[in-house]
Order: C-alpha cells, then sequence, then structure tokens
C-alpha cells in the first residue's frame, strides 16, 4: 500500500516539479510562521485574520482567469511567469518589515497581490500533475503534491525559528525571497507534453465550468461539503499564531510547534492518500475525513495547554488535507486532459471564497468573544451543518462512489 501512495516519484519530470515546489514552500511557510507570529504579538485576532483572508480573496475573484489560462497557455510558463512575481511581492514584505514600516494594512496589500498570482498559477499547476504521471497514479500525485505543501509547513517554521533567533523576521522573509529560484527550475526542466490551446474567454471558461459541476454526479456531490468544511474546518489554520500567542502566551516558538504539528498530521495524511483511498474508497474517505474535524476542533478549543493542543491540531491537519485532496481528486479525475484548468475554476472560487470569509469572521468574534469559544463553535457548525445535509439530502454523496468503478477513467475521457 505504501508502495502504490509513492509510486509517482517513478516519473522524472513529477521528481522535480515535487522537489522544486518543496524548496519554495519551505521558504513560503517560513514566511507565513514570521509574518503570523510578527502581527499576532503586535495586532489583534481580526488584523490576523484579515492578514489571512487577503491571501486567499484572489482566489475567488481571478480563480476563472487562472483556469483560462491553465487550457490557454504553456502551464509551466504560467506557474513560473506567477513564482517570479511571488518573490517580489516576498521582497516588498521584507524591505517593509526590515525598515519597521510593516503595518495589518499593507501587509494585508501584499498578501493580497501575492494571492493575485496564486490564484493565476495554482489551476496550471493543479492541471500539470496529471501530464506527469500516468492515470493510474493520480490519486497518489495528487496526495503528495499537498504531502510536500504540508512538509514546507513542518519544515518551514522550524527553520524560521532558527532564522529568527540569528536574525530576526526579516531573515526569515528575505529566504523566502530566495526560495522561490527552486521551483522556478524545476518547473522549466520537467517534461510536460504540449496540448493544443483552448482558446475561451474567461466568460465561456465559467460557464464550461459550472455546466461541468452541474453535469458531474461527483463533483455536483463533492462541492456542498467541499464549501461547508473550508468555511467552519479551515480558519484554525490562520489564527494558529493568535492561539500559540494570545491563548496560551507562548511565543514564535509556541506558534512553530501548533504549525509544525498541523503540517505533519497532513503530510502523515497526504502521503497515505493513495492507500487510503485504495482501501475505503473516494466517498468514505471524504466523509470519515469531514466527519473527524467536529470533534477535534471541538477539543482544541478547549484544549488545556500548548502542548495538549498540538496533538489536536496534527489530527485537523490531517482532516483537512484528506478532504480537500480528496475534493481534488474528484474533479481531476472526472474532467478530460484538455478542460481540466476550467474544471477546477468552482473548487476554486469555493476556497478562494469560503476561506477568508469564515477566516475573517472567526477573527472578528474572537475579538468579541474568545479564540476558544470561536473555535468550539466552529466545530459545533460544521457538525450541524454536515448532519442537516445528510438528513436533507441522504443520498447526495452516492455518485462519488462511480470513480472507483474500474471502466470509470476511459467512460470518463469520451464523455467529456
Amino acid at each position: 500500500m505504501v508502495a502504490r501512495s509513492l509510486a509517482p516519484f517513478r516519473h522524472r519530470g513529477f521528481r522535480l516539479v515535487w522537489a522544486g515546489a518543496l524548496v519554495s514552500n519551505i521558504g513560503t511557510w517560513m514566511e507565513t510562521t514570521a509574518l503570523a507570529y510578527y502581527v499576532a504579538d503586535t495586532s489583534s485576532a481580526s488584523a490576523s485574520g484579515l492578514v489571512a483572508a487577503a491571501g486567499f480573496l484572489p482566489t475567488a475573484l481571478l480563480g476563472p482567469l487562472g483556469g483560462a489560462w491553465a487550457d490557454r497557455f504553456d502551464r509551466r510558463r504560467v506557474v513560473a511567469c506567477a513564482n517570479a512575481v511571488f518573490a517580489l511581492v516576498a521582497a516588498g514584505v521584507a524591505l517593509l518589515v526590515s525598515s519597521g514600516h510593516a503595518t495589518a494594512g499593507n501587509l494585508a496589500l501584499l498578501a493580497m497581490l501575492g494571492g493575485c498570482a496564486s490564484a493565476i498559477s495554482w489551476p496550471s499547476f493543479q492541471a500539470m500533475l496529471p501530464d506527469l504521471v500516468p492515470p493510474a497514479d493520480l490519486v497518489g500525485a495528487i496526495g503528495l503534491a499537498s504531502t510536500q505543501w504540508n512538509l514546507g509547513r513542518i519544515l518551514g517554521p522550524t527553520a524560521a525559528a532558527i532564522a529568527i533567533s540569528i536574525g530576526g523576521v526579516p531573515a526569515a522573509l528575505w529566504a523566502n525571497v530566495a526560495s522561490f529560484v527552486g521551483v522556478i527550475v524545476a518547473v522549466l526542466l520537467a517534461p510536460v507534453p504540449r496540448r493544443p490551446p483552448v482558446r475561451r474567454s474567461i466568460r465561456v471558461a465559467v460557464r464550461d465550468s459550472l455546466d461541468f459541476a452541474r453535469s458531474t454526479p461527483p463533483v455536483r456531490a463533492m462541492l456542498p461539503l467541499m464549501a461547508l468544511v473550508v468555511f467552519f474546518g479551515s480558519p484554525f489554520m490562520g489564527l494558529t499564531a493568535q492561539m500559540a500567542t494570545n491563548v496560551f502566551g507562548s511565543d514564535q516558538d509556541g506558534t512553530s510547534l501548533l504549525v509544525t504539528a498541523q503540517g505533519i498530521g497532513a503530510v502523515l495524511a497526504g502521503a497515505s492518500m493513495g492507500s487510503l483511498v485504495a482501501r475505503i474508497g473516494t466517498r468514505r474517505a471524504l466523509l470519515w475525513a469531514a466527519g473527524a474535524m467536529v470533534p477535534v476542533l471541538i477539543a482544541y478549543g478547549v484544549a488545556p495547554t500548548l502542548w495538549s493542543a498540538a496533538p489536536l491540531v496534527l489530527l485537523a491537519g490531517a482532516g483537512y488535507m484528506v478532504t480537500l485532496s480528496t475534493c481534488t481528486n474528484i474533479t481531476q479525475r472526472s474532467a478530460s486532459a484538455e478542460q481540466r484548468g476550467r474544471a477546477m475554476i468552482v473548487n476554486n472560487f469555493l476556497l478562494g471564497a469560503a476561506y477568508p470569509l469564515g477566516v475573517y469572521l472567526q477573527g472578528e468574534l474572537a475579538d468579541r468573544f474568545s479564540l476558544r469559544d470561536v473555535t468550539v463553535a466552529s466545530g459545533v457548525g460544521l457538525g450541524l451543518s454536515l448532519l442537516a445535509l445528510r438528513i436533507a439530502r441522504p443520498g447526495l454523496t452516492a455518485p462519488i462512489d462511480h470513480l472507483d468503478a474500474p471502466a470509470h477513467t476511459s467512460e470518463t475521457a469520451h464523455a467529456h
């Protein structure tokens, strides 16, 4: 089973992209951890929510453009150019903090600019993965792609803590600027086959995505669960530094501990995605992961100490990782090679809209009540929403089982 999950590493293009992205993501998590601590140490929970939301909001606004470009242009070049923009934005953040002129407002603005680049490049990166591995290894490739992101979440906070102890917050930020070179080089070297461009306007691309989501039963069944988990379940990630700093009274080491624990959970889950789906099926993996987040979030909200919170964050990271990767897996496996970019528009819109809204609202509520109460309420809200969905639509998720039927891949390729 482990060999099945790691099978994508047999392919050179996947190894290149995976390794380059890992280097970049270690730098990204160094910056994320350093900035989260910087904002939590100087501002309110609502400020942390604002900065976290700003980075994701463009995913909803510009996601359709990114999806259209993923099918129209060379996906490698889109990803490489976007990472060059990331490097420039990261340099701007480092300069602001180094000069002492950083505020929650201008950091949120730069986070939004970085989010714009991410919104453009992420659909191309997602659509490129199936070109790097054969169909039999796609589930494992999607899981491992998320694993490298979360492996960066483990290594990045530790590296950030070391950099901060040596040269302060700016040292971690400048390390992130240098890290983008890795993914640019790897993506340009990867052997990705060229495909005929699909020339669609943004309006037509959005219409194609909506038509795809409506007419594809597994995707139509998955989207409501994804929306609920992202809105209720994901905001804890953007408020981790607030929990460590202002609830548990720790310093940057506490933030690093919780972020690292979350990353460990996500890495373990991502590395086992291929085996998990093969063993219990796509639908059960999605339902079990979403349901498991309910008690975990509630327990995290009432955890008495930082060290008791860490294993709960690990479990939350694992549950969210499996949920999100399974949703991506469902959409990618249901789409043809020519429409993968457009197919992901609806997924990315939900992610880009539900997460910023959820984390901003939870940040505001945490300032009025307490972050503990808000975290518990998020778990309760997710549980009640999932229960209501099950009562109202008892057979909603049944079509997802068709993905695991042996003939599905070939049928889908002809149907779409």
